[in-house]
């Protein structure tokens, strides 16, 4: 019989919950530093390119379920995920199986210093800038996390820096990490389904600043301060839009008329002109600033010009899709939870028309419906939250809705109603899971759509 232990590290069978991107990658990594390792999958069948990597490394996995040979462990890895309500979890915690979350088991095996970036929205635009200037100034930097390579495939590689997108799910179960820059780029109600409450997913999200390395610098928004508890304002750079901060930290970064400020140490420096970027939206211009100033406190000088030259918007989050008969088609898929749509709805310019719809995460969509009275002509409603989208629009005072039966209808009623030079906005507040594998896909076929639409 195989003794019980408490740290992964020495652990000798283990259990992987999850055949995701995530999953996956933690199984793959266990089994290459020498554990028996079983990967067990609630849905009933795996990809073609999942079962290859699977037998490729000699690791045996079930489907359906469960099974009681998961419990059979010296400890069980849960991917990303995982919900801490799930049944799996439930029963490893009856049964004594220790448990342990994505990050744990990776970050011993990361090379080189870590950024941490957390946050509601704006988490990936954020990590892939930083990853971005970084290589552009010749730094040897890994990027992933939840932004979509696995941290697990980033472990024994000689990196100076690695980047890690963290969502609120692996942070709730981090307690190993140590970062040398962490960045929460805002806050609003997400996840209330996986974590119960807002508070507990604030708390989650919050994680990031106590997982940081003594000394290692923390960046979120002024506005935050409250809801993250920071009470000690030593290595804490607070992004505001007025001229100060409501609050007191060691560093500031101020978002001028026409540039961004850091402020620290005693001195300031323009971080960069919003006219150096491209990318669209208010929303993105306090990405870049926070990339900035991480790249900044990790000891690194630039050219602003010079290293954001090439970054181009992430796929799906307030990306053109294209310009038919005069009207602006903007694909911001990403956009899966009421924050990031009221976002994009206030920061681009234009009337619009807005589809908005799929699965909910119990999020209140009254400020969602707000921003829609204010910045859009019609809204165009499909999947599963129809109705309570209705209702909260209704509720508010607008009543220019109509319903679809998929993406195609979407589009169709969306081209019927938007006139030249207004803007037609995929921003769902939801996400994808009622009709679409994620929210890739979704973006995928709203722009091919738009690709097919005669000019």
């Amino acid at each position: 019989m195989v003794e019980k232990v408490k740290r992964g590290s020495d652990a000798k069978r283990i259990s992987v919950i999850g055949s995701g991107v995530s999953g996956l990658a933690l199984a793959i990594l266990a089994k290459r530093l020498g554990h028996e390792v079983f990967l067990s999958e609630k849905k009933s069948s795996l990809p073609p390119e999942t079962l290859r990597q699977l037998g490729a490394n000699a690791i045996s996995w079930e489907t359906g379920g469960h099974s009681g040979r998961v419990y059979e462990s010296d400890l069980i890895l849960l991917s990303s995920g995982i919900p801490p309500q799930a049944d799996c979890v439930v029963e490893a915690t009856r049964l004594g199986v220790p448990l342990m979350g994505e990050l744990d088991f990776v970050s011993p095996h990361l090379q080189g210093r870590v950024v941490a970036v957390t946050g509601s929205n704006g988490k990936s635009t954020t990590t892939a800038l930083i990853g971005h200037v970084l290589q552009k100034l010749g730094v040897k930097t890994g990027v992933g996390g939840n932004l979509g390579t696995a941290a697990a495939t980033l472990t024994e590689k000689n990196f100076d820096v690695v980047v890690l997108e963290l969502s609120s799910f692996q942070l709730a179960r981090a307690m190993n990490l140590r970062a040398s820059v962490s960045v929460v780029t805002n806050l609003a109600p997400d996840h209330l389904d996986w974590h119960g409450s807002l508070e507990e997913y604030i708390a989650a999200k919050a994680r990031v600043l106590a997982l940081r390395a003594p000394g290692a610098w923390g960046i979120i928004q002024d506005r935050d301060f409250e809801a993250l508890k920071m009470t000690n304002p030593a290595n804490l750079a607070v992004l505001s839009w007025s001229s100060s901060s409501l609050h007191e930290a060691e560093g500031f970064i101020f978002m001028d008329g026409d540039k961004a400020l850091l402020r620290w140490r005693g001195e300031e420096r323009t971080l960069f002109s919003y006219a150096e970027t491209a990318l669209l939206g208010k929303h993105n211009l306090e990405n870049i600033a926070m990339s900035l100033a991480a790249v900044q406190f990790l000891g690194n000088d630039f050219s602003a010009q010079a290293v954001l030259a090439g970054f181009t918007p992430l796929p799906h989050r307030c990306e053109k899709a294209g310009v038919k008969g005069g009207v602006l088609y903007i694909d911001d898929s990403k956009g899966t939870n009421v924050d990031a749509s009221v976002t994009a709805m206030n920061s681009i310019e234009g009337s619009k028309i807005v589809i908005l719809g799929g699965r909910g995460k119990g999020e209140d969509y009254a400020p969602l419906a707000r921003s829609v009275l204010r910045t859009s002509e019609g809204a165009v409603l499909l999947g599963e939250e129809s109705d309570r989208i209705e209702q909260a629009l209704r509720d508010a005072g607008f009543s220019a809705t109509f319903r679809a039966v998929d993406m195609p209808d979407a589009v169709r009623m969306a081209r019927a109603l938007a006139r030249p030079g207004m803007v037609v906005l995929l921003s769902p507040a939801c996400t994808s899971w009622d009709m679409y594998d994620d929210y890739r896909e979704r973006g995928e076929h709203f722009c091919s759509l738009v690709r097919a639409l005669e000019d």
